[in-house]
């Protein structure tokens, strides 16, 4: 049905459509001291507004709200319509501790009484 329309009347429908994705989300990506919105997210990539973002690759910080919830390395980007689409090499979740070096035993005891 939009093809009916006049190219600037279509556009500004468009936007508006988009307007209320662009205001949900609270993802964003954040490239050195840049942040961008993320409009949606899957397994092994993400979208952005391609007017509002540049060309991203390499290594990209991922938050949701205020927590850091992904370390991502982006290897191509390409444009659909009004979308920056990225996609990444590899999604490393954010933890809140050191990653172990050894296995860690399942029975082991929580905790160690003192001896009396």
């Amino acid at each position: 049905m939009l093809e009916f329309f006049q190219k600037g009347l279509t556009a500004a429908i468009r936007s508006a459509q988009d307007a209320p994705a662009r205001r949900k989300s609270r993802l964003r990506v954040q490239v050195g001291g840049a942040v961008y919105p993320v409009l949606r997210m899957w397994h092994d990539g993400l979208a952005l507004d391609s007017t509002l973002t540049p060309h991203l690759r390499g290594l990209v910080d991922v938050y949701d709200g205020a927590n850091h919830i992904f370390h991502c390395l982006i290897i191509a980007t390409t444009i659909d319509g009004d979308e920056l689409v990225c996609e990444f090499k590899h999604a490393t979740r954010v933890r809140d501790r050191a990653a172990l070096d050894y296995v860690q035993d399942e029975n082991a005891p929580v905790g160690y009484l003192p001896g009396a």
